[in-house]
């Protein structure tokens, strides 16, 4: 049997995986050097938007790579095919589409330590971007969130402000915990003040 180009194992890989990967993962499952992992990247990629009718696209998120629907045609799905997330990485998830961009550091002061594995597992399903700043990282929204939540858009203050209303208008704040309380007023570091989600702390 003839040997599969490295660009078709990657879509299979990311495909049956269901969570991005870094390069270095790819390259140590699939067996390639990690340079000719990135071209392929880059080339499947490309491939991807050229294809025509394709329902799929890659995504370099940080330092790891997704497939995900195109915006275009994820705002046509039916909600019941939209991803479930457990309540701990839906209340981490919210914060940050809520507040973003979001310093690490603020929603760990919001829901203690165990805010590193949420982060870790949100960037791990390609959720959110972390990008580093300083001694802390810089938290925001993807595509993917955007396809989750049901979000037409995926401009991140697009995405802010549509959170935001969902929040108010919709009760979603039932689902990030059990207590409902009103939001507060706090300032941010710029001086400008911006609401606050309420956080129930983890039994």
């Amino acid at each position: 049997m003839a040997e599969l180009p490295l660009e078709s194992l990657i879509e299979a890989t990311l495909f049956s995986s269901g969570k991005s990967m870094s390069v270095e993962e790819l390259s140590t499952v699939l067996g390639y050097d990690e340079d000719e992992m990135l071209d392929c990247l880059g080339s499947l990629q490309a491939t991807l938007k050229r294809r025509k009718g394709g329902a799929l696209q890659l995504a370099e998120v940080g330092d790891r790579w997704a497939l995900e629907v195109k915006p275009a045609i994820a705002e046509h799905l039916p909600r019941e095919t939209k991803t479930d997330m457990p309540p701990k990485l839906l209340k981490a998830a919210a914060l940050i589409a809520y507040h973003q961009p979001m310093p690490q550091s603020r929603l760990v002061e919001l829901l203690g330590q165990k805010a590193y594995d949420y982060v870790r597992e949100l960037a791990q399903h390609g959720m959110i971007d972390r990008r580093k700043d300083g001694n802390t990282r810089r938290l925001a929204t993807t595509r993917r969130f955007s396809e989750a939540f049901g979000c037409p858009h995926t401009d991140r203050k697009k995405v802010k402000a549509w959170f935001r209303e969902q929040v108010h208008s919709s009760g979603l704040l039932d689902e990030l915990g059990d207590r409902k309380e009103i939001l507060r007023e706090e300032s941010d570091e710029s001086g400008t003040v911006q609401s606050s989600l309420p956080v129930k702390e983890e039994e």
